[in-house]
């Protein structure tokens, strides 16, 4: 396989990524308008999200299977294209049954598209022979934030929901028409059908999707209660207070296309462990200071640590599988273990943040994160073992 056709297969995923971050993001900056139109509670919402989570957590195995079978390629196709038809049906949603359906479907396509994406990109760093997903997970973000903002535009401009979610699947018609024949051929990573039982998922995915949910708690936390915190306990502008979220993403972003080279330099093992010590002392640091100056260094040294440790999961989570577990599992089948088990830290942190901070304050709360931190860092050696 040539350097150009490796170029070509990098440049469709990157796009499937930034496909993914994108529908998320413009649809976070609709969810205000679906619940004014739809006249639903903050509780009524709070379900429907959960349900979208549900989607995503019902994808992941089913993606790592297909993955396995037919070649990650095929499966970050078929989920780019759920991803076109999910989106507009949300915009045709007109009560809450439908809308909450619909959000379940449109769960399910981007998961479906995430885990398939990002064992090709597990894919091309084998063939490579260096590291990569770091970047992708960045330029996700990017599409997140590119989304996010570009749906708040529409919004301002009063453009109805269903209109936007349209103009959004028609351009990802057009980028997947572009991407489809420039991924790697299915054989790449196509694994043979298991005619025997399906083992245990070894230990060693099971640790790692624990630390990957520690990153997510922290994560989901930091950009749902990053803004409460600051303007109901330290009482700022609605300005002020989206700047410890603000200086999250900055790093979060910064440290992601960092992320690559680091690994490279100092192992993904080690990355971990010093993200981990970052996030856990500086997020506590930060709040045993308090005011704004204190959450606003605690959020960016949250960022700064917890910035590559999902790139870094899912990219040694495929590895491990090809160096040390082949026969046994696939690497898309390692990567949706892994992911299934850190996304369920999305789900359930941010609620629970809010049962605890109704006992010890929000501001105490928030250091339930700050000790998952310190776990990660101890948590890393396991890792670091593995790598030798």
């Amino acid at each position: 396989m040539n350097q150009n056709e490796l170029t070509r297969a990098r440049v469709a995923t990157t796009l499937a990524f930034m496909m993914n971050g994108f529908s998320v993001g413009v649809l976070v900056s609709q969810l205000p308008d679906y619940k004014f139109h739809l006249k639903i509670s903050n509780g009524a919402l709070g379900m429907a999200l959960f349900l979208l989570a549900a989607g995503v957590l019902s994808a992941l195995g089913p993606s790592g299977r297909w993955s396995a079978k037919h070649g990650s390629a095929r499966v970050t196709i078929l989920g780019s294209l759920a991803i076109i038809l999910s989106m507009p049906l949300i915009g045709l949603s007109f009560n809450y049954i439908t809308f909450c359906v619909t959000l379940y479907f449109f769960g399910y396509a981007i998961a479906f598209q995430d885990v398939a994406m990002n064992t090709h990109a597990v894919t091309l760093e084998q063939r490579f022979k260096r590291r990569v997903m770091s970047t992708f997970h960045a330029l996700y973000s990017v599409g997140a934030l590119a989304g996010s903002a570009i749906g708040g535009l529409m919004a301002q401009g009063h453009v109805k929901e269903i209109i936007q979610e349209c103009s959004v699947s028609v351009l990802f018609s057009i980028v997947l028409y572009f991407m489809k024949s420039r991924f790697l051929p299915a054989s790449s990573d196509q694994q043979e059908p298991r005619k025997h039982k399906r083992p245990k998922r070894p230990t060693i995915f099971w640790v790692m999707g624990l630390l990957g949910m520690s990153a997510s708690i922290g994560e989901g936390s930091a950009g749902d209660w990053g803004g409460v915190l600051a303007r109901t306990t330290f009482h700022t502008s609605p300005f002020v207070g989206t700047l410890p979220y603000i200086c999250f993403s900055i790093t979060m972003v910064t440290g992601r296309f960092l992320g690559d080279r680091l690994a490279h330099k100092f192992g993904p093992g080690q990355l971990l462990f010093f993200g981990g010590l970052i996030a856990g002392t500086g997020l506590a640091s930060g709040l045993l200071v308090g005011g704004i100056g204190g959450e606003i260094f605690g959020w960016t040294l949250l960022g700064m640590g917890m910035c590559i440790v999902i790139p870094m999961i899912y990219s040694e989570a495929g590895t491990i599988a090809i160096h040390k577990f082949s026969g046994t599992i696939a690497p898309s089948e390692a990567v949706a273990t892994v992911s299934g088990i850190s996304y369920f830290g999305f789900v359930i942190g941010p609620p629970i943040m809010g049962y605890i901070s109704e006992a010890i304050t929000l501001r105490w709360a928030m250091l339930v994160p700050a000790a998952l931190g310190l776990a990660l860092a101890a948590g890393s050696r396991y890792v670091i073992r593995q790598e030798q």
